[in-house]
């Protein structure tokens, strides 16, 4: 008569492994995941503030009474904007150009188009040779807007 074995006298004793395969493949499966969406949430913040931005701005410079009141308003905007999405202020660019006939920029009844640029940092980036310059992601963000046919030169 034959004896039959049991599986684990064939197999081997592999107590505890379970257990030590799902650490070592949470980390390795979880560590890029939360990584990735961190890098998509400041990449995802910058280019909402740099959306917020070109739209408030141009909205105040179109609303604006004269051009030194249409500059303050647009330095005021794009402070609050860059405050509260956490934007470096220096880093970011402003464009203001008109678009149509009227040959200076704002003037009555012009469209003027404001285009902002930013760059996002990944996160964990060493600044060691550059790497965090290397390693920004742009974003940008353009809005169209009429200035009123009432607006003064300021003059």
């Amino acid at each position: 008569m034959r004896r039959w074995r049991r599986s684990t006298d064939i197999v081997g004793d592999e107590r505890g492994s379970a257990a030590l395969e799902f650490i070592f493949g949470g980390v390795v499966l979880l560590v890029p995941v939360v990584y990735l969406i961190v890098t998509l949430g400041i990449v995802q913040s910058h280019a909402l503030g740099v959306e917020s931005a070109a739209r408030h701005v141009a909205r105040a410079v179109a609303s604006a009474e004269g051009a030194d009141d249409a500059d303050a308003r647009a330095a005021a905007v794009l402070d609050a904007i860059a405050r509260e999405y956490e934007l470096d202020r220096d880093e970011v660019g402003v464009e203001l150009t008109c678009v149509g006939p009227p040959s200076s920029c704002p003037a009555a009844g012009a469209t003027i188009r404001v285009t902002v640029v930013a760059s996002a940092g990944l996160p964990l980036v060493p600044p060691v040779f550059g790497l965090q310059d290397a390693t920004r992601i742009g974003v940008e963000a353009s809005s169209v807007q009429k200035v009123s046919r009432y607006w003064r030169d300021g003059s």
